[in-house]
């Protein structure tokens, strides 16, 4: 993690379980049932709270500053609740919120986006700044989505595919900087 600790809480039961190579900056708030993986990156004023549902953050994933994580509970409007899964590679931008969805790996989430409960993402999307993903959409791999409501607007190119995996090295790096230690790519 990282030498500086940011406020990690339990809620009821459940522990953040925060791999030993992911680096949390000390402004952020991670709380309750949260698994973040190997090299992900949670940046300053981001909050990511599993206190009604479980948060899973892959690998390499970077979650940008002031974003929102959350979920929905089990209830009677919303059967199981909704579960907020974040893939690998993932890059989320500035002040992004995440609602309860599921994000595949390799994605691009924009700065502002506001992604809704029991949206899937497919590996491979690119969603605009700006974007609002309504409830329940599905978004295709190998699209770039904008608009609100976020709409298809274009197959990717091969080298917006390409940044996916550059974004998340980059990240990686980046963090490892800010930790005062060289970042470990696999």
């Amino acid at each position: 993690m990282n030498n500086m600790q940011c406020p990690i809480r339990s809620f009821e039961q459940f522990t953040p379980e925060i791999h030993a190579d992911a680096w949390l900056d000390p402004s952020c708030v991670v709380i309750g049932d949260v698994h973040i993986g190997a090299r992900s990156n949670i940046w300053p004023g981001v909050v990511v709270r599993g206190d009604i549902n479980r948060i899973r953050i892959g690998c390499d994933t970077n979650i940008q500053d002031g974003s929102i994580l959350h979920n929905s509970h089990d209830g009677p409007f919303m059967p199981g609740g909704a579960p907020l899964l974040i893939g690998d590679r993932v890059t989320v931008g500035h002040k992004a919120i995440l609602h309860g969805c599921e994000i595949a790996d390799d994605c691009l989430i924009g700065m502002g986006a506001i992604v809704m409960d029991k949206v899937m993402i497919e590996t491979g999307v690119m969603l605009g700044a700006g974007s609002l993903v309504p409830p329940g959409k599905t978004l295709l791999s190998g699209y770039l989505y904008t608009g609100t409501p976020a709409r298809q607007s274009r197959p990717l190119t091969d080298r917006e595919k390409a940044y996916f995996a550059y974004s998340a090295e980059y990240y990686v790096k980046l963090a490892g900087r800010h930790r005062g230690a060289p970042a470990q790519m696999t």
